[in-house]
């Protein structure tokens, strides 16, 4: 079986201080969170920003580029920046981050309602972030919160702004996105191209049991504290522990952990 990819997200938008003293803020620790989580097992790092003073979501160049430079000067990560749009919806504040030149993105290929707001994607918006992508020549990483996103990414390849394979994150467990079950999770996987990757991202406590399915299924992993912030119940976690243990299952089940170099071949990154 194919080496598994395990991504770290170790920010997100969502989580601050109060919530948890592990989730890291500033660019500096972001960039010290990838070094650990490397000598861990972890080799994509999926990257969100945040204003240093008040720990809310931006969409700010040079906080980005800073994070950005930092873990190529000190890691061999596979760096993803996210264009979610938590922080701003605009296309020119979520498009202006991919001027870096990632190896990977995230996009998001519909809409979906989240607990208290709508994470709104529309069409134009999500074909101007794909061609951006095609530009820079960033591998996408096709964000599916529900089955019609799949075959959005696979309408965006028909029109030649994405190339095969595909690599897709499955959003599992998110209220207002699909249910976190063994079942979706197989019918996710049988609605992709057979030649696809794939990732699994468990929000919550269904971020272990979602990550276990995928080892043995043969998709890859995502943990971090942008999905959760428990190790067990009642028990905070830091991302290195999530990423470690993560490692720990699958070498238990005979499952070997890929390096960044490693991933970059399954991925077909150049």
């Amino acid at each position: 079986m194919t080496k598994l990819i395990i991504t770290i997200a170790p920010t997100g938008s969502i989580p601050t201080k109060k919530h948890t003293p592990h989730i890291p803020i500033r660019p500096d620790e972001i960039i010290q969170e990838g070094i650990l989580c490397e000598k861990s097992g972890a080799s994509i790092i999926h990257i969100h920003a945040r204003n240093p003073v008040d720990e809310t979501p931006s969409t700010d160049f040079h906080i980005f580029k800073e994070i950005y430079q930092g873990l190529k000067q000190e890691t061999d990560l596979i760096i993803q920046i996210s264009t979610g749009g938590r922080a701003g919806m605009e296309y020119e504040k979520r498009s202006e981050r991919l001027s870096l030149e990632p190896e990977m993105a995230s996009l998001t290929t519909g809409s979906v309602n989240f607990p208290s707001s709508v994470y709104a994607n529309s069409p134009d918006l999500i074909k101007a972030l794909a061609t951006d992508m095609k530009t820079y020549k960033i591998r996408p990483e096709i964000e599916v919160f529900d089955v019609s996103m799949i075959q959005n990414g696979l309408n965006l390849a028909d029109q030649g702004l994405m190339a095969h394979p595909l690599h897709f994150n499955f959003v599992m467990g998110l209220k207002g996105a699909i249910p976190a079950t063994i079942e979706n999770l197989v019918h996710l996987k049988n609605s992709i191209p057979r030649e696809a990757t794939w990732t699994v991202s468990g929000i919550g406590a269904f971020q272990l049991p979602m990550c276990v399915h995928a080892i043995a299924m043969g998709g890859h992993t995502r943990v971090g504290l942008e999905d959760c912030i428990y190790f067990r119940k009642d028990e905070l976690a830091s991302n290195e522990q999530l990423v470690v243990r993560i490692a720990q299952v699958s070498k238990i089940i005979g499952r070997e952990i890929a390096t960044p170099g490693e991933a970059r071949k399954i991925l077909h990154l150049t």
